[in-house]
Protein backbone atom coordinates (compact mmCIF):
# COMPACT_ATOMS: atom_id res chain seq x y z
CA UNK A 1 0.00 0.00 0.00
CA UNK A 2 1.37 3.38 -1.06
CA UNK A 3 1.06 6.01 1.65
CA UNK A 4 0.34 9.64 0.84
CA UNK A 5 0.27 12.73 3.02
CA UNK A 6 -3.38 13.56 2.35
CA UNK A 7 -4.62 10.14 3.49
CA UNK A 8 -2.45 10.27 6.61
CA UNK A 9 -3.74 13.75 7.44
CA UNK A 10 -7.29 12.43 7.16
CA UNK A 11 -6.49 9.41 9.33
CA UNK A 12 -4.90 11.70 11.90
CA UNK A 13 -8.10 13.70 12.14
CA UNK A 14 -10.20 10.53 12.31
CA UNK A 15 -8.18 8.93 15.11
CA UNK A 16 -8.42 12.20 17.05
CA UNK A 17 -12.22 12.19 16.61
CA UNK A 18 -12.67 8.53 17.52
CA UNK A 19 -10.46 8.67 20.62
CA UNK A 20 -11.49 12.18 21.77
CA UNK A 21 -7.85 12.99 22.48
CA UNK A 22 -6.86 16.00 24.55
CA UNK A 23 -3.85 16.79 22.35
CA UNK A 24 -3.03 16.26 18.67
CA UNK A 25 -1.80 12.90 17.35
CA UNK A 26 1.83 13.36 16.36
CA UNK A 27 3.70 12.43 13.16
CA UNK A 28 7.40 11.63 13.57
CA UNK A 29 9.90 11.63 10.72
CA UNK A 30 13.53 10.56 11.03
CA UNK A 31 15.98 12.75 9.14
CA UNK A 32 18.96 11.33 7.26
CA UNK A 33 20.14 14.63 5.78
CA UNK A 34 19.33 18.32 6.16
CA UNK A 35 17.34 18.25 2.94
CA UNK A 36 14.85 15.95 4.74
CA UNK A 37 13.77 18.76 7.10
CA UNK A 38 10.10 19.44 6.25
CA UNK A 39 9.23 22.77 4.67
CA UNK A 40 8.21 25.22 7.36
CA UNK A 41 9.56 23.20 10.29
CA UNK A 42 11.35 25.30 12.90
CA UNK A 43 14.81 24.35 14.16
CA UNK A 44 14.99 25.53 17.78
CA UNK A 45 18.62 26.66 17.96
CA UNK A 46 18.65 28.17 14.47
CA UNK A 47 15.16 29.68 14.24
CA UNK A 48 14.00 30.19 17.82
CA UNK A 49 17.22 31.02 19.62
CA UNK A 50 17.10 28.22 22.20
CA UNK A 51 17.48 24.46 22.55
CA UNK A 52 14.67 22.00 23.29
CA UNK A 53 14.49 18.56 24.79
CA UNK A 54 12.70 16.21 22.41
CA UNK A 55 9.80 15.81 24.85
CA UNK A 56 9.37 19.60 24.82
CA UNK A 57 9.27 19.66 21.01
CA UNK A 58 6.67 16.88 21.04
CA UNK A 59 4.68 18.84 23.62
CA UNK A 60 4.70 21.95 21.45
CA UNK A 61 3.61 19.91 18.44
CA UNK A 62 0.78 18.10 20.21
CA UNK A 63 -0.45 21.09 22.22
CA UNK A 64 0.21 24.06 19.93
CA UNK A 65 0.27 22.44 16.50
CA UNK A 66 3.87 23.36 15.73
CA UNK A 67 6.14 21.63 13.21
CA UNK A 68 9.63 21.27 14.72
CA UNK A 69 12.82 19.67 13.43
CA UNK A 70 15.69 18.86 15.78
CA UNK A 71 19.23 18.06 14.77
CA UNK A 72 21.85 17.27 17.39
CA UNK A 73 22.68 20.96 17.72
CA UNK A 74 19.04 21.71 18.64
CA UNK A 75 18.79 19.07 21.38
CA UNK A 76 19.01 19.86 25.11
CA UNK A 77 18.68 16.29 26.44
CA UNK A 78 21.27 13.77 25.28
CA UNK A 79 19.25 10.54 25.70
CA UNK A 80 17.29 10.83 22.42
CA UNK A 81 20.54 11.88 20.69
CA UNK A 82 22.01 8.51 21.68
CA UNK A 83 18.81 6.51 21.35
CA UNK A 84 18.01 7.79 17.86
CA UNK A 85 21.55 7.21 16.63
CA UNK A 86 22.69 10.82 16.25
CA UNK A 87 25.93 10.09 18.16
CA UNK A 88 28.03 7.18 19.33
CA UNK A 89 27.19 6.01 22.85
CA UNK A 90 30.13 6.83 25.15
CA UNK A 91 31.60 4.19 27.42
CA UNK A 92 30.90 6.39 30.44
CA UNK A 93 27.17 6.01 29.70
CA UNK A 94 27.44 2.26 29.24
CA UNK A 95 29.29 1.91 32.53
CA UNK A 96 26.19 3.17 34.32
CA UNK A 97 27.15 6.67 35.38
CA UNK A 98 24.14 8.27 33.69
CA UNK A 99 21.92 6.69 36.35
CA UNK A 100 24.31 6.18 39.29
CA UNK A 101 24.26 7.55 41.91
CA UNK A 102 21.18 9.67 41.26
CA UNK A 103 18.53 7.19 40.09
CA UNK A 104 20.31 3.84 40.49
CA UNK A 105 21.19 2.32 43.86
CA UNK A 106 24.43 0.83 42.59
CA UNK A 107 26.73 1.34 39.63
CA UNK A 108 25.85 -2.19 38.55
CA UNK A 109 22.15 -1.22 38.45
CA UNK A 110 23.03 1.84 36.38
CA UNK A 111 25.10 -0.33 34.04
CA UNK A 112 22.28 -2.85 33.62
CA UNK A 113 19.88 -0.10 32.57
CA UNK A 114 22.36 1.58 30.24
CA UNK A 115 23.29 -1.62 28.44
CA UNK A 116 19.64 -2.45 27.74
CA UNK A 117 18.90 1.11 26.58
CA UNK A 118 17.04 0.97 23.22
CA UNK A 119 19.08 2.61 20.49
CA UNK A 120 19.57 2.78 16.76
CA UNK A 121 22.91 2.42 15.04
CA UNK A 122 24.97 5.58 15.25
CA UNK A 123 25.22 7.65 12.10
CA UNK A 124 22.02 6.50 10.41
CA UNK A 125 20.06 9.66 11.27
CA UNK A 126 21.03 13.27 11.90
CA UNK A 127 17.73 14.41 13.40
CA UNK A 128 14.00 14.01 13.92
CA UNK A 129 10.97 16.08 12.96
CA UNK A 130 7.58 16.20 14.69
CA UNK A 131 4.25 17.78 13.75
CA UNK A 132 0.52 17.15 14.24
CA UNK A 133 -0.50 14.16 12.15
CA UNK A 134 -3.55 15.93 10.71
CA UNK A 135 -1.48 18.83 9.33
CA UNK A 136 1.97 17.31 8.69
CA UNK A 137 3.33 18.06 5.21
CA UNK A 138 5.64 15.03 5.19
CA UNK A 139 5.44 11.24 5.20
CA UNK A 140 6.29 10.17 8.78
CA UNK A 141 7.96 6.99 9.94
CA UNK A 142 5.73 6.60 12.99
CA UNK A 143 2.95 8.20 14.97
CA UNK A 144 2.57 8.93 18.68
CA UNK A 145 -0.61 9.36 20.73
CA UNK A 146 -0.80 10.60 24.31
CA UNK A 147 -3.78 8.76 25.81
CA UNK A 148 -5.67 8.22 29.02
CA UNK A 149 -6.66 4.76 30.25
CA UNK A 150 -9.96 4.52 28.33
CA UNK A 151 -8.33 5.66 25.10
CA UNK A 152 -5.53 3.15 25.55
CA UNK A 153 -8.13 0.39 26.03
CA UNK A 154 -9.73 1.35 22.72
CA UNK A 155 -6.36 1.15 20.98
CA UNK A 156 -5.62 -2.26 22.48
CA UNK A 157 -9.06 -3.50 21.38
CA UNK A 158 -8.38 -2.20 17.86
CA UNK A 159 -5.04 -4.03 17.81
CA UNK A 160 -6.77 -7.26 18.91
CA UNK A 161 -9.39 -6.72 16.19
CA UNK A 162 -6.67 -6.33 13.56
CA UNK A 163 -4.82 -9.59 14.12
CA UNK A 164 -5.75 -11.10 17.49
CA UNK A 165 -2.38 -10.17 18.98
CA UNK A 166 -1.58 -8.27 22.15
CA UNK A 167 1.20 -5.70 22.56
CA UNK A 168 4.40 -6.56 24.38
CA UNK A 169 6.36 -3.50 25.49
CA UNK A 170 9.43 -2.73 27.56
CA UNK A 171 8.48 -0.05 30.10
CA UNK A 172 10.87 2.33 31.81
CA UNK A 173 10.58 5.40 34.01
CA UNK A 174 13.35 7.00 31.94
CA UNK A 175 13.70 8.33 28.37
CA UNK A 176 10.07 8.03 27.29
CA UNK A 177 10.77 9.44 23.83
CA UNK A 178 13.38 6.74 23.20
CA UNK A 179 11.19 3.91 24.48
CA UNK A 180 8.25 5.16 22.40
CA UNK A 181 10.21 5.55 19.16
CA UNK A 182 13.15 3.18 18.90
CA UNK A 183 11.28 -0.17 19.24
CA UNK A 184 8.78 0.99 16.60
CA UNK A 185 11.57 1.95 14.21
CA UNK A 186 13.34 -1.36 14.81
CA UNK A 187 10.42 -3.80 14.80
CA UNK A 188 7.63 -1.93 12.96
CA UNK A 189 5.18 -2.89 15.70
CA UNK A 190 3.00 -0.95 18.14
CA UNK A 191 4.57 0.18 21.41
CA UNK A 192 3.35 1.54 24.73
CA UNK A 193 5.56 3.82 26.82
CA UNK A 194 5.16 5.69 30.09
CA UNK A 195 6.02 9.40 30.20
CA UNK A 196 9.29 9.79 32.08
CA UNK A 197 10.15 12.31 34.78
CA UNK A 198 11.41 14.78 32.18
CA UNK A 199 8.35 14.39 29.97
CA UNK A 200 6.08 15.03 32.94
CA UNK A 201 8.07 17.86 34.51
CA UNK A 202 9.31 19.63 31.39
CA UNK A 203 7.19 18.26 28.54
CA UNK A 204 3.99 18.76 30.57
CA UNK A 205 2.69 15.18 30.22
CA UNK A 206 -0.20 14.81 32.66
CA UNK A 207 -0.59 12.19 35.35
CA UNK A 208 -3.13 10.08 33.47
CA UNK A 209 -1.29 10.02 30.12
CA UNK A 210 0.49 7.11 28.48
CA UNK A 211 2.11 7.01 25.05
CA UNK A 212 0.89 4.72 22.27
CA UNK A 213 3.09 4.68 19.18
CA UNK A 214 3.25 2.67 16.01
CA UNK A 215 4.61 2.43 12.48
CA UNK A 216 2.81 4.73 10.10
CA UNK A 217 1.93 1.90 7.72
CA UNK A 218 -0.40 0.39 10.37
CA UNK A 219 -2.30 3.60 11.09
CA UNK A 220 -5.06 2.93 8.57
CA UNK A 221 -5.82 -0.51 10.01
CA UNK A 222 -5.82 0.94 13.52
CA UNK A 223 -8.35 3.59 12.51
CA UNK A 224 -10.50 0.85 10.92
CA UNK A 225 -10.44 -1.06 14.21
CA UNK A 226 -11.42 2.01 16.22
CA UNK A 227 -14.22 2.72 13.75
CA UNK A 228 -15.50 -0.86 14.14
CA UNK A 229 -15.86 -0.52 17.90
CA UNK A 230 -17.57 2.85 17.47
CA UNK A 231 -20.06 1.27 15.05
CA UNK A 232 -20.98 -1.58 17.43
CA UNK A 233 -21.52 0.81 20.33
CA UNK A 234 -18.28 0.11 22.18
CA UNK A 235 -16.34 3.24 21.30
CA UNK A 236 -15.96 6.48 23.21
CA UNK A 237 -17.60 7.96 25.16
CA UNK A 238 -17.95 4.70 27.03
CA UNK A 239 -21.32 4.11 28.77
CA UNK A 240 -21.05 3.00 32.40
CA UNK A 241 -23.81 0.71 33.68
CA UNK A 242 -23.35 -1.23 36.93
CA UNK A 243 -25.81 -4.04 36.19
CA UNK A 244 -25.80 -7.46 37.82
CA UNK A 245 -26.31 -10.44 35.51
CA UNK A 246 -26.07 -8.15 32.50
CA UNK A 247 -26.82 -9.48 29.01
CA UNK A 248 -23.95 -11.57 27.68
CA UNK A 249 -22.92 -12.03 24.09
CA UNK A 250 -23.93 -15.35 22.57
CA UNK A 251 -20.34 -16.60 22.50
CA UNK A 252 -19.91 -15.77 26.20
CA UNK A 253 -23.05 -17.75 27.05
CA UNK A 254 -22.04 -20.70 24.90
CA UNK A 255 -18.50 -20.97 26.25
CA UNK A 256 -19.63 -20.33 29.82
CA UNK A 257 -22.08 -23.25 29.61
CA UNK A 258 -19.38 -25.44 28.04
CA UNK A 259 -17.29 -25.06 31.19
CA UNK A 260 -20.17 -25.53 33.62
CA UNK A 261 -21.10 -21.95 34.47
CA UNK A 262 -24.69 -20.99 35.27
CA UNK A 263 -25.20 -18.29 32.63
Amino acid sequence: MVLNVEDLNQQGGEIDRLLRLKTYPIAVKMLQKKEDIPVGAKQPAKDLGYHLALCQAISQARRQGRSIALLKEDMWCFEPVLGLGMAEIPEYFLEGYNRYPGSARTLEAGRTWAQSFPHLEAGRYIGVSVAPLATANFLPDLFMLYTDGSQLTQLLLAKNWMDGGDITSTLSGHAACVYAMVPVLQDRQFQIAVPCFGDRRRGLASDEENIFSGPIELLGELVAGLSHFKEIGEGLPMPHLMLTEYKLRDAYVKIGRMIGMEV
